[in-house]
């Protein structure tokens, strides 16, 4: 019944995708206004992320940037950043459901995700959805108000909270609690939260004694709650199965519409985002005060948070071999969840 369900509302929601990327057509605000052949206009390109490693990984070039658009010169801490940077508009989202529409309807160009809302998003527009790259890897934990939980087989007759619903969450949770032996419809109960901060709050409240969290919210729950347990990572629990992949949280994708009208400017996007990703992983304690800035996290969770979080740039072929690998596994558990079937080569941006 659970699957019927999904089934429906997925089918419901590629509908609305699908007339909303009809109806926004080609009335784009960032259009081309080529000067020489060879040469593309200027172009501010609109970048969406989540509030967690997705855009803490974005937070130099989210400052640069603003720095540039405000007529002020970039400082010299920021001179790893690959020629001028360019002018981006950024907006930051709790939930994917936020960002998935505005990226289809034309309001954004460029758009941080869970990777198979990535897969589901290329099939619900007919592959006007391309991958740019990875982001980030597994950061999904179990953590417990509590000892009871010491395997994933131990949730069987549970109670927990999670968020994600319809994302990476939930199916990495579901393949792996299936491959455990723990049925995910009937061996445990998961209270789905629309945004990961309730799951802390149901922790800090007692309304819960278990949660799927990811981090830097986990960081987030344990400095409230000094007793809380990191129960499993899920990352290594993936990795144990030996199944030849490896457990992607996130990516960044971009309408194609988009990347075929400014090639250059993505290449640059690409190229200033691995040098911010690179500047954060390697200037903790700045990038943290950027973090506390945008209102991402508190500053001080982040610093705490951000060696955990597994923030990449992964992209061409390297990227292409990872996601695919890890989209076939849950392809085989369950087609719903990368939106019916495998993405095709051209899902795969730069990949040979």
């Amino acid at each position: 019944m659970k699957k019927l369900f999904r089934s429906a509302a997925v089918l419901a929601l590629a509908a609305a995708l699908l007339v909303s990327l009809t109806a926004c057509g080609k009335e784009q605000e960032t259009q081309p206004e080529t000067e020489e052949p060879g040469q593309e206009a200027p172009a501010t390109l609109r970048v969406g992320a989540l509030k967690g490693p997705t855009a803490m990984g974005l937070v130099e070039l989210m400052k640069a940037s603003d720095l540039v658009s405000a007529g002020e010169e970039v400082p010299q801490a920021y001179d790893n950043l690959p020629d001028a940077v360019d002018s981006y508009t950024f907006t930051l989202a709790a939930a994917a459901t936020e960002l998935a529409p505005q990226l289809v309807k034309g309001d954004l160009d460029i758009a941080c995700v869970p990777a198979n809302l990535a897969a589901t998003l290329y099939q619900q527009t007919e592959g006007e959805v391309v991958t740019l790259g990875i982001n980030t890897l597994g950061v999904l934990y179990i953590v417990e108000n509590g000892n009871a939980v010491q395997s994933l087989a131990d949730l069987e007759g549970k109670t927990m909270v999670a968020s994600g619903k319809d994302s990476t969450p939930e199916d990495a949770l579901r393949y792996l609690l299936e491959e455990n032996g723990v049925d995910p419809d009937t061996g445990v109960v998961i209270d789905w939260k629309n945004e990961h901060s309730e799951c802390v709050s149901a922790l800090a409240s007692g309304a819960a004694t278990i949660a799927l969290l990811p981090q830097p919210f986990v960081t987030v729950a344990e400095s409230k709650m000094p007793e809380l347990r990191t129960a499993l990572d899920l990352t290594e629990q993936w990795d144990a199965l030996d199944n030849g992949s490896a457990l992607i949280t996130g990516v960044v994708v971009a309408r194609r519409d988009v990347v075929e009208a400014h090639p250059q400017a993505v290449e640059r996007f690409l190229e200033q985002y691995a040098a911010s990703v690179d500047w954060v992983n390697a200037n903790t304690a700045d990038a943290a005060a950027l973090i506390g800035e945008y209102g991402i996290v508190d500053a001080a969770v982040a610093e705490k948070a951000l060696p955990a979080c597994n923030i990449v740039c992964i992209t061409g072929s390297e990227m292409k071999e990872k996601l695919s690998g890890y989209l076939q596994v849950l392809c085989d558990a369950s087609a719903d969840s990368v939106g019916g079937a495998m993405p095709g080569d051209d899902f795969y941006y730069g990949a040979e």
